[in-house]
């Protein structure tokens, strides 16, 4: 059944929106991906404060054109699925992850980051960074580091003089 241009128009507003005000944006070619997987990938994406949206390709690159993102607008194959979110690395890191589950039915194709566009390469990159908390956590545990070395040399003698009262005593 095909769509009415009120619909089309209607659409093509909410693909400007979600474009622009997404930190960053990825596609795929879901190719082959069955109803039950893709429910699958929108519920860890919707976890992760991320959506997914299918729709025509045509107004995909109409919503790409006019939401004005610098580079090279990415070539669209296949049957293009969109994931958007408030945060610059989460829809990477749930497609990727997502993907090397589904390696024959889901392929990413690139992403916008920034207001400019990325290619698989930069993507898969960015999916490859840790999280924010991973992150945070090493930071304190590298900030404890020479806290805990100093506390080591300084119970060194007292923990010397403990040794040789011992053995005095034995």
């Amino acid at each position: 059944m095909a769509i009415t241009r009120q619909k089309k128009e209607e659409i093509l507003k909410n693909l400007k929106e979600k474009i622009v005000q997404a930190k960053s944006t990825i596609f795929v070619n879901f190719h082959g991906l069955n109803v039950a997987d893709t429910n699958k990938l929108r519920r860890q994406l919707r976890s992760q404060n991320s959506n997914y949206t299918v729709a025509k390709k045509t107004l995909i690159r109409l919503a790409l054109k006019d939401a004005q993102i610098s580079g090279t607008q990415l070539e669209l194959e296949g049957e293009v699925g969109m994931a958007y979110g408030g945060d610059q690395i989460l829809p990477a890191k749930e497609i990727s992850t997502f993907a090397k589950d589904h390696k024959e039915t889901l392929k990413v194709i690139g992403g916008i980051l920034d207001g400019r566009y990325i290619d698989q390469s930069e993507v898969l990159a960015l999916a490859k960074i840790p999280s924010r908390e991973i992150v945070l956590s090493k930071l304190v545990r590298s900030l404890m580091s020479p806290i805990q070395n100093l506390l080591c040399v300084m119970n060194g003698p007292t923990r010397g003089l403990v040794s040789v009262l011992s053995q005095i005593k034995k």
